[in-house]
C-alpha cells in the first residue's frame, strides 16, 4: 500500500534531519515534536480528502500536536527554514474543494488535538463590562460548545446549520445561518482570540489589542494564523422554539416577506424573530429534505406535491421564535401577528414546537441517516453565493427558473436562499460580502455520485457565467478560485489590505495553501521527497 505514496518514513526522517541541520539548535524540531509527525498510508489518505470528495492532495506528513506550543513550534520551524514547508490546519475536513489540504506539506490534525484536550478547552466566565462569554479552543466543535454553555443556562447567539464543525474552521470563513440577520455571523460575536501567526508567534488579539491581526483572521480563510482560542459572547439560552414554515409559488412575494421579517433585527427587539431562512422545493424532488426530515405532515404530502408539479418550484420560508417559561404565553400571539400580511399560499402554514437543542442540532439526524445508507461520504459539489438584494429577482429568473429547471439535476439537492443585513457584519474583517444593505445567501448543497459530480460542477460554472454576463455582483462564500486575478476580483477593495496583512503575518506564505490565494517560487515544501 505504501507504493501509492511518493514518500516513506525514511524520507520523512531525512527531511527532519535536513531541517534540523539548517536551523540553530533552539529551532530544531527533531527532539521536541518530530515524533508527532505521521506519514503512514492510512493517516496520509485521510488528510488527502475532505467532505467535498472532489479534490485530493497528499501531504508529506500529518502533525498531531499535544499542545498549542507544539503547533507554534511546527510553524516557527517552517518560518525559520531556508526552504519553508506549507502547513494547513484541518478541523473536521468539512471543506469541499481542498481548502484544508497541504500538498507535500504538513496537515495539522486538530481533531486529534481536541480528543487529547478532552473538553478542558471550553470555559465559561463573566466580565462586568463584557457580560458572559466562553473561551474555546479553536479545535473544539460547536456542538460541544453548546453542551458546555447550556450547563450554565447560556449559549452563543450565532450558529451554523451544522454543529459538528470546529470553532476555528467557521471563524476562518464567517459562520452563517438563519440567525445572522439579527445577531450577525459568528465572526461578529468574537471578543478576543489567541492566534499562532505564520511566523510561529502566539498572539492575543481583539478589536482593541493587535486589532489588525484580529480583523485579518476573522473570515481570513486561514491565511494569517491558526486560531488557538476564541472568546465568544454568550446570552441566556432559550428553552424552546416555535418553528414555522410557509410555502410560496411567487418568488417576489417570498423575498418581500423575508425582507420584511429581517427588517426587525434589533438584538433587544422583542418582536424580532431569531432565525429566518428559506429553501426551494422542486418538482420531482423530496418534500422533506435530509436536513430537517418529517417537518411537513404526511397528510399534506399529496397537496404539496401537486403544487410542486404545477409550479415546478415552491419557495419555503422558514422562521423561528425562541421562548422560555416567561415568554411562553405570548409567543403564539406574536407569531400570529407576524403572519398577518404575509403573502404565503393560504393553508400552507406549518408549525413545530421543539426544544432549543433539537432545533439547533436539526441536521444531525439527517447526517446519521445518510451515513447509515452510505450516502454521506460522497462528492459534494457545493456552490455558496452572496447575491445583492437588487439582483435577486434576476437571479431567480436566470438560475432557479432557467438553468436549474433545464438541467434538471438539482431536484434531489438542498437549495437554500435567505437574506441578511450588512449592518451586522464588520467591514474591517477579511470576510467579503456585497455592498448593499441587504444581500442574499444562496447555497446549492449538492450530493452526487462519484460518476456524475462533474455535471453539477458544470452547472455551477454556468451559474457563475450567468452572473458574470448579466452583471450580478456575486461573491462566493466558502470561495473557490484558482487564480490570483480571480481572488483580486473576489476581495475587490479589500484585496490590497488582505495582501498587506498576508505579508505582515505570514510573509513566507506558509499557511493554508489549499485556498490557492498566494504562491511563492521559493516556497516548495518538502522538496526532499522524490517527485
Amino acid at each position: 500500500m505504501g507504493e501509492n505514496y511518493p514518500f516513506s518514513s525514511t524520507y520523512l526522517i531525512l527531511l527532519l534531519i535536513t531541517i534540523a541541520t539548517l536551523l540553530p539548535p533552539e529551532h530544531a524540531i527533531v527532539d521536541n515534536i518530530s515524533h508527532k509527525l505521521h506519514n503512514d498510508p492510512e493517516t496520509i489518505q485521510l488528510a488527502s480528502k475532505d467532505y467535498g470528495n472532489i479534490v485530493q492532495e497528499f501531504p508529506a506528513a500529518v502533525f498531531r500536536p499535544s499542545s498549542i506550543n507544539d503547533i507554534a513550534s511546527l510553524i516557527k520551524t517552517s518560518y525559520n527554514s531556508s526552504v519553508p514547508f506549507n502547513i494547513a490546519a484541518r478541523g473536521q475536513g468539512h471543506s469541499t474543494r481542498g481548502q484544508a489540504m497541504a500538498r507535500d506539506g504538513v496537515v495539522i490534525d486538530m481533531s486529534s488535538f481536541r480528543k487529547q484536550r478532552n473538553g478542558v478547552a471550553i470555559s465559561v466566565s463573566e466580565d462586568p463590562l463584557m457580560g458572559y462569554y466562553v473561551d474555546v479552543g479553536g479545535e473544539q466543535l460547536w456542538i460541544d460548545v453548546l453542551d458546555a454553555t447550556l450547563e450554565h443556562g447560556l449559549a452563543p447567539v450565532s450558529w451554523t446549520d451544522y454543529l459538528y464543525l470546529t470553532v476555528g474552521g467557521t471563524l476562518s470563513n464567517g459562520g452563517i445561518s438563519g440567525q445572522a440577520f439579527r445577531y450577525g455571523p459568528q465572526i461578529s460575536n468574537v471578543h478576543e482570540m489567541d492566534v499562532i501567526t505564520g511566523k510561529g508567534d502566539l498572539v492575543t488579539c481583539s478589536s482593541q489589542k493587535n486589532s489588525e491581526l484580529f480583523h485579518a483572521v476573522l473570515g481570513g480563510l486561514g491565511q494569517f494564523g491558526v486560531i488557538a482560542r476564541a472568546r465568544i459572547a454568550l446570552d441566556p439560552a432559550p428553552k424552546r422554539v416555535k418553528w414555522v414554515r410557509l410555502l410560496y409559488h411567487d418568488f417576489s412575494a417570498f423575498t418581500k416577506d423575508q425582507e420584511r421579517l429581517i427588517s426587525m433585527n434589533g438584538r433587544k427587539e422583542k418582536s424580532a424573530l431569531d432565525f429566518v431562512e428559506g429553501m426551494l422545493l422542486m418538482h420531482q424532488g423530496s418534500i422533506n429534505n435530509w436536513r430537517s426530515s418529517n417537518f411537513f405532515p404526511l397528510s399534506d404530502h399529496s397537496k404539496i406535491a401537486s403544487l410542486m408539479t404545477k409550479y415546478s418550484i415552491l419557495y419555503c420560508l422558514e422562521f423561528v421564535k425562541y421562548y422560555d417559561h416567561q415568554s411562553e404565553k405570548n409567543v403564539d400571539k406574536e407569531i400570529q401577528d407576524l403572519l398577518q400580511g404575509l403573502a404565503y399560499i393560504p393553508g400552507f402554514h406549518y408549525e413545530k414546537n421543539v426544544t432549543y437543542v433539537e432545533f439547533l442540532n436539526r441536521v444531525r439526524s439527517g447526517e446519521l441517516k445518510l451515513q447509515s445508507q452510505g450516502l454521506w461520504d460522497v462528492p459534494h459539489p457545493w456552490l455558496n453565493l452572496f447575491i445583492p438584494k437588487s439582483q435577486i429577482l434576476e437571479f431567480n429568473s436566470g438560475v432557479f427558473k432557467d438553468i436549474i429547471l433545464k438541467r434538471n439535476i438539482t431536484a434531489g439537492s438542498l437549495v437554500l436562499v435567505y437574506p441578511m443585513n450588512r449592518s451586522k457584519w464588520d467591514d474591517r474583517m477579511s470576510a467579503t460580502i456585497p455592498d448593499e444593505d441587504v444581500f442574499y445567501t444562496v447555497g446549492f448543497l449538492h450530493s452526487s455520485g462519484f460518476d456524475n459530480w462533474k455535471a453539477y460542477d458544470a452547472q455551477n460554472r454556468e451559474i457563475m457565467k450567468f452572473c458574470s454576463d448579466t452583471g450580478i455582483k456575486v461573491k462566493q462564500y466558502l470561495p473557490d478560485h484558482s487564480t490570483q486575478e480571480d481572488w483580486k476580483i473576489h476581495f475587490g477593495t479589500k484585496w490590497r489590505i488582505f495582501k498587506e496583512r498576508k505579508h505582515e503575518f505570514d510573509p513566507r506564505m506558509i499557511l493554508s495553501p489549499g485556498q490557492k490565494i498566494f504562491h511563492n517560487n521559493y516556497n516548495q515544501p518538502f522538496k526532499y521527497f522524490p517527485q
